[in-house]
């Protein structure tokens, strides 16, 4: 039995007890759309527009299979509503707004009302009893605040838990150090990044022994299972993988239980679709494809068939910890971060796919990508733990060298360098440096 479900009182305020009540059946979902679509049909002009367009009578939805006759939403769409467009209520009923970093265009402004703030809120609990934290735990948050979903997000579960927040933010690694010794923090939600960046600085200074932290509730970016077992190892910690984007409320939607066998997510506020990304077919769990996540109960800006870009999977399979909310895989990565080289696609989790099956290669590296006389070239540079044996340090390049061409079909420069020469990073990690159209 997961730890959200253990006892009757957690039961009762996530709804786990008795899931055919929970909303999350699939006649309690399509009651949950049909609600939806009569909410934004009366008050929401981005999908009044949308719905004229495509010619679509809200009527004509009669089982959850037909949400296949919706439109799409886009990550485009988003953001030509800037600033205030996906707004779907009065003024009056919004109470907060976040938004998109923008870095690639006008950034996505998302309007909340105070139930999307409670929902919200409720969500990340959930996470945090999944991961076994109760209201004796102190939970230090180092994402950042602000107009960011993130830092902000995980403080108001920890509250509606009863934890201890301690909001630190990002940065600032002495201020964290200071705060993990003295508040005996238990708890740290992190970027994988950050984390690692952490991990390497306590055991740099011998701090592993006394430092009380448990649990680590990681996400933001894809991390490697080696990434994820150099993090637990040296910090001494369970992780658990989380799930969020800033369209969807933030983080808190999905979260790994203790079978680390999949991302729970929670269907009774959210309905997951798994899509061919290039025709666009809805596929059968269990296939690979992109997520697309419409938001059943979201008040401020609902979203509809949003094409997250996403590539996982839905695992169709009860998960043995009992919970009964469905599964999906870890993200495999983007449609829209793929490296195009030499006329193959290759993804983030093929790389680090490579990477886990050479021993003595650490879970940090970085590509760097180039153009001369038409012809690319990608070398990959990793951090290797024989990076200072010159013998050992040709055998491994030549490892990886020949995984590459065995599992991902591409021939690539390989540099290896010692533990810790790579960047490191208080947010995301940048591991690809494309040059070619410089």
């Amino acid at each position: 039995m997961c730890n959200v479900c253990e006892d009757t009182e957690t039961k009762q305020n996530m709804s786990c007890n008795g899931y055919e009540d929970a909303g999350s059946s699939e006649e309690d979902q399509l009651l949950k759309l049909k609600d939806l679509l009569k909410r934004v049909v009366s008050g929401s002009p981005f999908y009044q527009k949308k719905f004229e367009e495509a010619g679509l009578d809200i009527d004509s939805i009669r089982t959850i299979e037909d949400i296949a006759k919706l439109p799409f939403t886009t990550k485009e769409e988003l953001r030509d509503a800037y600033p205030l467009g996906l707004q779907a209520v009065p003024d009056e009923k919004i109470i907060r707004i976040h938004s998109s970093s923008g870095t690639t265009g006008s950034p996505v402004i998302i309007p909340y009302t105070q139930k999307d703030v409670d929902v919200w809120a409720e969500m990340m609990m959930r996470c945090y009893q999944m991961a076994g934290l109760t209201e004796t735990d102190r939970i230090q948050i180092t994402p950042g605040y602000g107009l960011w979903t993130a830092g902000i997000g995980f403080q108001a579960g920890a509250e509606r838990l009863g934890a201890m927040a301690v909001p630190t933010g990002p940065g600032n690694t002495e201020k964290q150090l200071q705060m993990l010794l003295d508040l005996k923090s238990t708890a740290l939600a992190s970027t994988s990044s950050y984390a690692l960046l952490l991990a390497e600085e306590i055991n740099k200074r011998g701090l592993r022994d006394n430092i009380n932290l448990k649990v680590g509730i990681i996400g933001s970016e894809r991390w490697s299972p080696k990434m994820r077992s150099r993090i637990e190892n040296e910090l001494g910690i369970e992780s658990f993988d989380i799930f969020g984007l800033t369209e969807i409320y933030g983080p808190g939607i999905a979260l790994d239980c203790f079978m680390h066998d999949g991302l729970h997510y929670w269907s009774d506020h959210l309905l997951f679709e798994i899509i061919d990304p290039v025709t666009e077919e809805k596929l059968p769990d269990g296939t690979l494809g992109e997520l697309v996540i419409t938001t059943l109960t979201k008040e401020g800006a609902p979203l509809i068939r949003y094409r997250t870009r996403d590539l996982t999977r839905i695992i169709p399979e009860v998960c043995k910890c009992g919970c009964p909310f469905p599964r999906i895989d870890r993200l495999l990565g983007r449609t829209d971060d793929r490296i195009k080289i030499k006329a193959v696609n290759v993804y983030p989790g093929q790389i680090e796919d490579v990477i886990q099956r050479v021993e003595g290669v650490s879970s940090e590296y970085q590509i760097i990508l180039e153009r001369y006389q038409g012809r690319d070239s990608m070398l990959f540079r990793v951090e290797t733990a024989d990076a200072d044996d010159p013998e050992m340090k040709s055998r491994t390049a030549k490892a990886l060298n020949k995984a590459f061409k065995d599992f991902i079909g591409i021939s690539v420069d390989v540099e290896c360098v010692g533990l810790g020469e790579l960047p490191r990073s208080e947010k995301k990690s940048k591991r690809v440096i494309d040059n070619r159209d410089m």
